[in-house]
């Protein structure tokens, strides 16, 4: 099944797509496929144009003047991606347009130009928004840091790359390309980045978002990484709903075709961001603290059910955070937390309360075993904190974080999660 008949078939409800990142038939009666699983195959979606899904996609235009290629793919996909564009056409790469700068976008041009120099073709040149190379600059800067939430986060200890194939040529608003006679339009977006293009081939009436479109909740809140721009990322997708395309590539997940399905997604998933922004900023201008606000605004379950926005990948709750940091800073109206005590010492005194750190952690598994989950961690991070090297809190505290991964559909929540409930098994089996 390629690309293009998975995409009919999960739009069709034909297969479903799960509620959460693992896959296979939950229910037990129907097939399940995540659409934000990358394929690892090219599929061409129109004349000499071809959509590679990996982890990001890249799209192929093949034109008179020779490829041009929105994305180039991760670190470790780079060369396969090469590999399999070239199973599909021999045509030399003239343009590589970076939607962003995340770095499961932008690796791929060396490998072009480790061919141009073998084949001696003209070299490829890249294309971005002018604020990619100060990402670059940035990641190299907190290689460390960035190292240590990328290994949270999917659980992979991979080192952060410090080595960046910078643009060639950068654009503030627009650039319209013209390369082999057709017209590429670029227009630059703050959403998922603050970097982002959107780039639209009329003459194809293909749309290439980027990120903007992932078949999942967009990423506009991860926890762990800068700010997200939601009210800006859905004025864009209402622009490109405007266009007319009639094939949208996504910088994750799969291609969609047909005009009105084009127009649906994208105004679907504008319509989640404005809903989870403007009950936000609602909330926050009627005086209501980051809590409140976190546990009233839901996002609305019929955008939810759609295949296209499963909360997979990134949650609409970390997505009001993100709104709240933007408008509002870091404070959350608790003020606790303004200037807030060491927690091994708030630790210490809640434990002290409750009879002690084995009558907290006790009472944590009993919250956890109850379905309480978010009132358990807080109960175990005290007890941890007042007691850092007891092995038994330890035990309770990957107990309780291990039920909190089973009950996440988000990867991002999931990783977070992960990542405590590993530390708290290697500490546990330490001091066993």
């Amino acid at each position: 099944m390629n690309a293009l008949e998975l995409s009919d078939k999960l739009w069709n409800g034909e297969i479903d797509a799960p509620a959460s990142l693992a896959t296979g038939d939950l229910a037990g009666a129907r097939e399940e496929r995540n659409p934000f699983v990358p394929l690892g195959a090219l599929t061409e979606v129109a004349a000499h144009t071809a959509f590679v899904s990996s982890f990001a996609n890249s799209c192929v235009f093949d034109t008179e003047g020779g490829l041009v290629m929105v994305d180039t793919g991760a670190p470790f996909a780079a060369r396969g991606i090469h590999t399999m564009i070239r199973t599909w056409s021999p045509a030399r790469l003239d343009t590589a347009v970076y939607s962003h700068g995340h770095i499961d976008h932008v690796f791929g041009v060396p490998v072009f130009e480790e061919e141009a120099v073998a084949e001696g073709w003209a070299p490829p040149r890249a294309v971005a928004h002018e604020a990619m190379p100060a990402r670059f600059d940035r990641y190299i800067l907190t290689a460390g840091y960035n190292g240590v939430i990328n290994s949270r986060q999917f659980g992979a200890d991979v080192p952060w790359p410090t080595e960046y194939r910078y643009p060639d040529e950068t654009y503030r608003d627009r650039l319209d390309l013209d390369i082999g006679g057709e017209r590429f339009e670029l227009h630059h977006a703050r959403g998922e980045t603050d970097d982002h293009t959107w780039t639209y081939v009329p003459g194809r009436k293909v749309l290439c978002t980027g990120d903007l479109v992932i078949w999942c909740v967009p990423n506009a809140g991860n926890p762990q990484k800068v700010q997200r721009y939601a009210r800006e990322w859905s004025v864009a997708l209402r622009e490109m709903a405007g266009l007319g395309a009639e094939f949208l590539l996504p910088g994750h997940g799969l291609p969609v075709a047909g005009a009105d399905r084009v127009q649906t997604i994208l105004t679907d998933t504008a319509d989640l961001l404005d809903h989870l922004h403007d009950e936000t900023v609602r909330m926050m201008n009627e005086g209501a603290s980051l809590n409140t606000i976190l546990h009233e605004v839901q996002a609305p379950s019929h955008l939810l059910e759609k295949p296209y926005l499963r909360p997979i990948y990134d949650d609409p709750e970390f997505v009001v955070r993100n709104v709240w940091r933007l408008y509002g800073g870091w404070y959350d109206f608790d003020p606790a937390n303004l200037k807030p005590a060491r927690s091994g010492e708030l630790g210490a005194e809640v434990a002290a309360l409750a009879g002690g750190v084995s009558r907290l952690a006790e009472r944590a598994r009993e919250l956890a075993a109850e379905g309480q989950l978010r009132l358990a961690a807080h109960l175990v991070e005290f007890a941890a904190a007042a007691a850092p090297d007891d092995a038994e809190v330890h035990r309770a505290r990957a107990e309780v974080y291990e039920a909190r991964v089973e009950a996440e559909p988000a990867l991002m929540a999931k990783g977070v999660f992960g990542a405590a409930a590993r530390d708290s098994r290697a500490k546990a089996d330490d001091g066993a």
